[in-house]
């Protein structure tokens, strides 16, 4: 009889390529990867796993069971979407992903809402980039992920995942109070050609995004800083450090020396829940997109944009 944890690490080497990684995605150490798969092996009697380099690889049999373990483990999937579909009752746990701003904006709005509505299901949350949550929805680490694309550069997303549309985010150009366009009801990003930016941190999507759609207004940027939060950017910002482009969703608090203009080729920022197509009958997820839905309704198209001139 097939083990079927060692089957999940087994799935997890071929989607990862490695131990490391696989350990890494499974949330336990290199060396129980390894000795899930000397088990494994001898449940079979075949070698799965041969030395490459550093590394490994998997040997024919290896992969061909490791194709058979991705359909094995996508039925247990429909298998438990089934039950907890058949019992209609929202229980259980559910894991949610969510880039910060969205964590900041929607999460807190969600998470209480389920809680009071659905007392008996536990919720764990995590802060994630785009395409990390999406990688860990379609490796089962994650039940659903809120995830973004920009209006003019869209996130590859993998078959196999449903969506829901949450909102529409439309960020604005930050500056120090004293900027010569501080006083602008509108702007051209090109206007900003020969300004410092502070910008999230590289390898990041919305790096991309921004060299992206700054190199297609003709200039290439001058990035003088980076900051994963919003909140330090703006502090940079009202240091006189730099200019930015800075979402609404989630924002709170902008800083008496900083002035926000709306650009005036209207950028948008697509925010929508992803979760695995064989999870879809789960009344756990179905619950979680709804509450999401109605955060991004209070949270609104276009929440106010701050201070402005």
């Amino acid at each position: 009889m097939l083990n079927l944890e060692r089957l999940r690490t087994l799935d997890a080497l071929a989607r990862h390529g490695s131990v490391s990684g696989a350990a890494d995605g499974l949330h336990v150490t290199t060396s129980a990867v390894s000795q899930q798969m000397a088990k494994l092996e001898r449940e079979v009697g075949q070698q799965l796993l041969a030395k490459n380099g550093r590394g490994v690889r998997l040997t024919d049999a290896g992969q061909l069971l490791a194709d058979h373990a991705a359909r094995i483990l996508s039925q247990v999937e429909l298998a438990q979407s089934d039950i907890e579909a058949q019992r209609g009752q929202v229980v259980g746990e559910v894991r949610i992903g969510a880039f910060p701003t969205a964590a900041r904006g929607l999460l807190p709005a969600t998470l209480t809402s389920l809680r009071a509505d659905h007392p008996e299901l536990r919720v764990r949350s995590r802060e994630l980039e785009p395409e990390q949550a999406i990688r860990e929805v379609i490796r089962g680490d994650l039940d659903l992920a809120v995830v973004l694309d920009w209006s003019n550069k869209k996130l590859p997303v993998p078959g196999g995942l449903a969506q829901a549309h949450l909102l529409d985010d439309i960020p604005d150009v930050a500056m120090p109070a004293d900027h010569p366009l501080a006083g602008r009801a509108e702007v051209d990003l090109e206007e900003f050609a020969d300004d410092d930016w502070v910008s999230w941190p590289e390898g990041e999507f919305c790096y991309e995004w921004l060299m992206f759609t700054l190199r297609s207004k003709g200039f290439e940027p001058r990035i003088a800083h980076m900051a994963e939060e919003h909140h330090t950017q703006l502090a940079l910002i009202e240091a006189g450090l730099g200019v930015c482009v800075t979402p609404r969703l989630g924002r709170a608090w902008v800083p008496e020396g900083v002035r926000l203009v709306p650009v005036r080729q209207l950028m948008r920022r697509h925010i929508y829940a992803v979760w695995r197509t064989d999870a879809d009958r789960r009344p756990s997820i179905r619950a979680s997109a709804a509450a999401l839905r109605r955060a991004a309704g209070r949270e609104g198209p276009n929440p106010p944009a701050g201070r402005t001139a």
